[in-house]
């Protein structure tokens, strides 16, 4: 007896014994960083003759069983699967369902499908969708634009904490930022450096749109593919649309340049950054004026001469918890924290040793020295004139953002590299900040 062939747009919760042909657009895994990159499941993006987009997905114990069959462009029938709402968060599809594989899933290949099966097919937003979208992690769509420019600290070989972005023009001439991190940054730096001419077209899938400071930017999920020129029927329009524009002007510069992993922003957007952004760690480049050194939070402190972590007074020793050595050598570091300001808005930012010598020229043991105050802790002597009058000066200085700033509890922020004339930072100008 022929089974049923239903569309995807038929499918109600539950199991599913009729027969849907589709194509395979895309697959990817969905592994779970917290325990090492362990396999979850595989992720599938199906589309059926009407054209509707419905995901799938094989669990891990299930996905030996499918994945030679995994080839993105084949055609298959489908029966004997689950049918399950999809979670609200991180949608592929405009679909509110989702196949899930189940023991009876019959996964066949057509070579002869009864109706024509589209090629390709993605869900693009514009600019002002792409605002819509952005913060709520409710959608995750596809894009097509112009390429401008990629900025990559991709080196050879690639070290850790890779990241690319990708400047990319849209349909209405507006801006936005695709970032990439880790092993798909690599794969992107590389297939850019093979290519023998620069791309004009770009289509990247799945992306998660994020407004930072009120400017859009979009970042890569596992599930993201990119697509150059002419590798999709949609990119090859685009790219002959961009050809019978262009002057014949040759380009000005190679597309793919490094940079170093610094970008400006205002002290709201970086306060907004790790409230919208995905935990990483990443450095940027403010300006801002002191307003406030809290003199009540002291201005240094006896560290660990070995690891540099503060040291802990007991009755008769200075202990370190870190290298469990109650008999710890001390030695004097500076910590001073400041209210620092733009026309955004403030912040809390903290000054470390390597920073304050560098810009100060003078060690805090020598600040010591200096006060002259004779038998007083100096964790308890007073602010060193040089600092308070940092008050009223206006600094261009680098920030690192780490793990730590994206938890709930951070109150401050770390400047690691300083320049006090308010100018250009020198690339060997890193500070140990302890």
């Amino acid at each position: 007896m022929a089974m049923t062939k239903v569309f995807f747009s038929d499918l109600k919760s539950g199991r599913c014994s009729a027969v849907v042909e589709a194509r395979l657009l895309r697959f990817w895994e969905a592994r779970n960083v917290k325990r090492g990159g362990e396999l979850m499941w595989a992720d599938l993006l199906l589309v059926d003759v009407n054209g509707t987009i419905m995901q799938a997905s094989i669990s891990s114990n299930r996905l030996p069983r499918y994945q030679e069959q995994l080839i993105a462009g084949t055609m298959f029938s489908i029966s004997g699967f689950d049918v399950a709402r999809c979670a609200q968060n991180f949608r592929l599809t405009d679909s509110s369902l989702h196949i899930r594989f189940s023991e009876t899933t019959s996964f066949k290949e057509l070579s002869d499908p009864v109706s024509p099966l589209p090629t390709e097919a993605f869900r693009f937003r514009n600019q002002s969708e792409l605002h819509g979208l952005a913060n709520t992690n409710s959608h995750l769509p596809d894009i097509i634009g112009e390429i401008l420019g990629v900025r990559s600290t991709v080196t050879d070989p690639p070290e850790a904490k890779n990241r690319v972005m990708v400047t990319i023009r849209l349909d209405s001439d507006d801006t936005v930022t695709l970032s990439l991190f880790d092993s798909q940054a690599v794969a992107f730096h590389m297939q850019l450096e093979s290519m023998r001419d620069d791309p004009k077209v770009i289509v990247a899938t799945s992306i998660n749109p994020k407004l930072v400071g009120g400017r859009l930017f979009l970042n890569a999920t596992s599930g993201t593919h990119v697509y150059f020129d002419k590798q999709t029927d949609a990119g090859s329009a685009r790219f002959y649309q961009l050809v019978a524009r262009d002057t014949g002007l040759p380009s000005a510069a190679p597309l793919l340049r490094s940079y170093a992993k610094v970008e400006k922003m205002t002290i709201a957007e970086l306060s907004n950054f790790v409230v919208t952004a995905a935990s990483q760690e990443i450095d940027f480049l403010c300006t801002g004026k002191v307003v406030r050194v809290e003199a009540e939070k002291g201005w240094c402190y006896v560290a660990c001469s070995k690891c540099s972590k503060k040291l802990q007074r007991s009755s008769s020793a200075l202990v370190c918890g870190r290298c469990d050595n109650s008999h710890a050598i001390g030695t004097l570091r500076y910590r001073v924290e400041t209210v620092i300001s733009d026309d955004s808005g403030e912040g809390t930012f903290v000054w470390f040793d390597g920073v304050m010598t560098k810009l100060h020229s003078l060690r805090a043991s020598e600040a010591v020295q200096m006060l002259g105050e004779e038998g007083v802790n100096p964790e308890d002597s007073m602010v060193p004139p040089f600092i308070t009058e940092m008050e009223g000066n206006t600094y261009t200085f680098q920030v690192r953002v780490t793990a730590y700033n994206f938890t709930e509890h951070h109150k401050t922020f770390t400047i690691t590299r300083v320049d006090k004339d308010h100018g250009r930072l020198p690339n060997d100008d890193v500070d140990d900040n302890g």
